[in-house]
C-alpha cells in the first residue's frame, strides 16, 4: 500500500482527543495490532495547524509510542507520520478516504513523561 510521508516540521500539533484503544472488531471488542511489531493500537484526533489552515486528524499511533497524560491542548510532536489512501466497497457501497498512522506522539508540554517502554 502506498504510503505518502507528511511534513510535520512547520506545523502546530495539538491534542484534539485523547488517545482511545483502536477495536479491530466491534462485535467482539477485539483490539488492533501492528502486524509488524504486535503492539496494540490506539487512534487520537490531533489539531493539525499549517499554512493557515487547521484539520483535524485521527492518527493511529502504538501505544509504545504515546507519551503518558495527554490531554486536550497538549503539544505534541508527531514522529513518522504517514498519510496511507484506502478505499473499499460494502453492501454495494464504494468508500475511500486518507488513513493517518504515526510512529509516536510525544507530549511537547514541560515536564511531560516519555512514552511507555514495550
Amino acid at each position: 500500500m502506498r504510503q505518502i510521508p507528511v511534513d510535520t516540521s512547520a506545523a502546530a500539533v495539538m491534542v484534539a482527543q485523547p488517545p482511545q484503544p483502536k477495536v479491530k472488531d466491534r462485535r467482539t471488542g477485539e483490539r488492533a495490532m501492528d502486524a509488524e511489531t504486535g503492539a496494540a493500537l490506539s487512534t487520537m484526533d490531533v489539531m493539525f495547524a499549517a499554512n493557515g489552515e487547521v484539520e483535524i486528524l485521527s492518527v493511529t499511533v502504538p501505544e509504545t509510542g504515546v507519551s503518558a497524560d495527554l490531554t486536550m491542548g497538549t503539544p505534541v510532536a508527531i514522529t513518522g507520520l504517514v498519510a496511507r489512501p484506502w478505499e473499499s466497497e460494502f453492501n454495494g457501497q464504494r468508500r475511500h478516504g486518507i488513513a493517518f498512522r504515526a510512529v509516536a506522539v510525544t507530549s511537547l508540554a514541560a515536564g511531560a513523561s516519555m512514552p511507555k517502554a514495550a
